[in-house]
């Protein structure tokens, strides 16, 4: 066997692994849709199932967003700032403008929120500051803004059109529009990540970021788009959160990161960077989701529905540094030294 052979050899197997955590969490998602059913045959009812997929939606973009900044070994606190901020002009827009066509309203709300990306990833690509502390600062700085702007006001369901407010209930064969929504972005992205160079590349940018600037990839570039595709993607929840929910105010967003970011580690996205999949941070949105869902239909305490959250988060974390070593040492096992 060949030294290229023993390598793709030791590649397939740190593939099986990774699909293995993401299996993982489909047949933890499977088990606690089973359990709840068993407590509540309710949980399964389609009404059920289309609010479950609903309360999903917005979690899901906003985590296949940060997934892109995520595998680039970068974070981005600031998404629940800006999809509060993009959720008020969308309704702003429409006071002004009520005949304003609905895609206009969703590309408009997707430009704002790439213009906060486009912040974000100038301050890390560029200046070299670290991810943490700029997402950090521009989350209060989104924030107050969406405060200046809003001075106390709320925009309410009436206030809006109905077409755009029916866009928050529609279905399709039973599935809402707004999950389908969802479901196109999760493709798009995967398929962009996996089919282009550029997507890749940002793999290869948060395994190790000073290797890949050796072998010409654009650092800083790559890093730049992912945050302004991120803040996009933040953007359009910000619009679907105003078609869902109608009812707007300054307050839209608050501490949404945090699940963000949960939805994306439960999901298998390493939080070290490097791996990870937009599928799996999908499931994981959906699971976080279910599981809110359920311990609720199962009458358990909110206090350990937030600390079974964390405990999934904490075992992530350690699943992903136990994954990490078997890879490696599978991949040594392979090397040229490794027969």
């Amino acid at each position: 066997m060949t030294t290229v052979d023993r390598v793709a050899n030791g590649e397939s197997a740190a593939l099986r692994l990774l699909r293995a955590r993401e299996l993982g969490i489909v047949l933890a998602l499977a088990l606690l849709f089973g359990v709840t059913a068993a407590a509540n045959p309710r949980f399964l009812s389609g009404q059920s199932l289309r609010d479950l997929l609903l309360g999903a939606t917005i979690l899901t973009v906003l985590a296949i967003g940060q997934t892109l900044v995520i595998v680039t070994r970068n974070v981005d606190l600031s998404v629940g700032s800006i999809l509060g901020l993009t959720a008020f002009a969308t309704g702003k827009l429409f006071l002004a403008a009520p005949d304003t066509p609905i895609l206009v309203a969703i590309a408009v709300g997707a430009a704002l929120g790439a213009v906060c990306g486009v912040v974000n990833g100038g301050l890390v690509a560029a200046a070299r500051v670290p991810a943490l502390v700029v997402t950090l600062g521009t989350l209060y700085i989104y924030r107050g803004i969406d405060h200046w702007w809003a001075a106390g006001q709320q925009i309410n369901a009436v206030d809006m059109p109905r077409a755009f407010l029916r866009l928050g209930t529609a279905t399709v064969a039973g599935v809402p529009v707004l999950a389908l929504v969802a479901v196109a972005v999760v493709v798009v992205a995967g398929w962009c990540l996996s089919a282009y160079r550029s997507g890749r590349e940002l793999y290869a940018i948060g395994s190790d970021p000073d290797a890949a600037r050796l072998s010409g990839i654009p650092v800083g570039r790559r890093v730049f788009l992912a945050f302004v595709a991120n803040g996009a993607l933040a953007g359009l929840a910000g619009v679907l959160h105003a078609a869902r929910f109608g009812t707007l105010d300054a307050t839209v967003g608050t501490g949404l990161e945090l699940q963000v970011i949960a939805a994306a580690v439960v999901g298998g996205v390493a939080i070290f960077g490097g791996s990870g999949s937009v599928y799996g941070a999908a499931v994981g949105a959906l699971l976080l989701t279910t599981i809110g869902t359920s311990l609720a239909v199962l009458r358990v305490n909110p206090f350990w529905q937030r600390a079974l959250v964390g405990l999934l988060i904490l075992a992530a974390i350690g699943l992903d540094r136990v994954l990490a070593v078997r890879i490696d040492r599978r991949l040594r096992g392979s090397g040229p030294h490794g027969a």
